[in-house]
């Protein structure tokens, strides 16, 4: 068991957690229509991280602004506000930190892109870059599998902390949109020209975004501490279905689920915050693994529709909104969730909803059959975070 104890969001929403948590909890969504990349054939709707504001955010924090790309400035400013809220010197030889990122800086694989050494191309690079930044010695950890990528960062946390060797992890993940990333997409024909409709009939496809995500554990040795939610535990597994389909039975899915309900009973679960990407086969994939594991009655939720889908970002940005809604006696809606899913039925949030349990769980799936699930559960000595209105 580990404890959360900081954490910060930059994305379309904000540039802290408390920013983005009432963002979301008021409805509002960072989805729109762009054009951000020069060549690609149409406009597409996602979620984008202020440029500007990130800039002079930075600048605030360090003058060494010109060293870093704009994916490296947001998640040393994302790690920099967590540390700052849980008042931890990062420099220590007790924390390591984790970097969780599908892409990295992948745009410089463009021979038209300079200022920045070939180096910056590899996520060792970037995390070596994060680490060094807090005078952090230690040799840094990369967790790159696909969307799956923020909750194995968090597993990975969670084992290193167990060992005794570390008192603190910091998992920061974080994924800027470039063109060579939107393409990819694109040709999947996997992007809808619409805002996404998560376990909708009609949803369409996915919405990208961006964000920069960062959470730091630390080792509780068993106790509870005021002002921290718990990881108590998370599983992988792999289903190696398809290169990007998911699996149409969700074993891989149901196994990961299936660990956790060792731990919890269904009845005790707060909410599911689902994968929910939108699109038409992965939340079919997760209807059906939910209703296998006999998780149809209890509240599912996705996020997507409030940031998009930020990739390798993705698991820790949605573990620390949902760990602050179930902070708040809440479950919140799926943004842009109308009609119902239609394969299998299953309790998908529409309107925010009052909660006294103290159990959540975290799901996500990826590219190349690879699904993960994380177990939370609520410090019943908190004193929960004052963002209702």
């Amino acid at each position: 068991m580990i404890a959360i104890a900081g954490d910060n969001i930059i994305s379309s929403l904000g540039f802290t957690t408390d920013e983005n948590y009432r963002a979301v909890e008021s409805g509002q969504s960072g989805v729109r229509l762009c054009s951000p990349f020069v060549g690609l054939p149409e406009p597409l709707m996602a979620s984008m991280i202020d440029r500007e504001r990130l800039s002079d955010s930075f600048a605030d924090l360090s003058p060494r602004a010109d060293g870093y790309t704009m994916l490296e400035k947001a998640a040393i400013l994302s790690v920099g506000n967590a540390a700052a809220q849980a008042q931890v010197d990062l420099s220590g030889a007790d924390v390591l930190f984790i970097l969780s990122s599908t892409k990295g800086n992948v745009h410089l694989l463009d021979e038209n892109e300079k200022g920045f050494s070939r180096d910056h191309i590899y996520l060792w690079h970037t995390a070596r870059l994060i680490a060094e930044f807090f005078g952090n010695a230690n040799e840094p950890l990369v967790v790159s599998n696909a969307c799956i990528s923020g909750a194995c960062a968090q597993i990975a946390a969670m084992r290193e902390l167990e060992t005794g060797a570390y008192s603190y992890a910091v998992v920061v993940g974080v994924e800027m949109l470039s063109k060579f990333i939107v393409s990819g997409f694109q040709s999947l024909k996997a992007l809808s020209p619409e805002m996404c409709r998560p376990f909708d009939v009609d949803r369409a496809g996915l919405n990208l975004g961006e964000a920069a995500a960062a959470i730091i554990y630390r080792r509780t040795d068993g106790k509870e501490e005021a002002g921290e939610a718990l990881l108590l535990h998370g599983a992988i597994r792999n289903d190696a279905n398809h290169i990007s389909g998911p699996s149409r039975t969700g074993e891989g899915c149901l196994r990961a689920l299936q660990i956790l309900l060792q731990e919890v009973a269904p009845g005790d679960l707060a909410f599911i915050n689902a994968h929910g990407t939108a699109t038409a086969y992965n939340d079919s994939m997760e209807a059906v693994a939910l209703a296998s594991a006999g998780l149809s009655a209890v509240s599912v939720n996705s996020l997507k529709g409030y940031f998009g889908h930020t990739l390798g970002a993705a698991g820790v940005l949605e573990s620390i909104i949902s760990a602050h809604a179930l902070a708040n006696e809440a479950v919140l809606p799926t943004h842009g969730f109308k009609c119902g899913e239609k394969e299998r039925p299953l309790n998908v949030v529409d309107k925010i909803t009052h909660t006294e349990k103290t159990f959540f769980i975290k799901m996500l799936s990826g590219f190349g059959g690879c699904n993960a699930a994380l177990l939370f559960k609520k410090n019943t000595k908190r004193t929960p975070p004052c963002h209702t209105q």
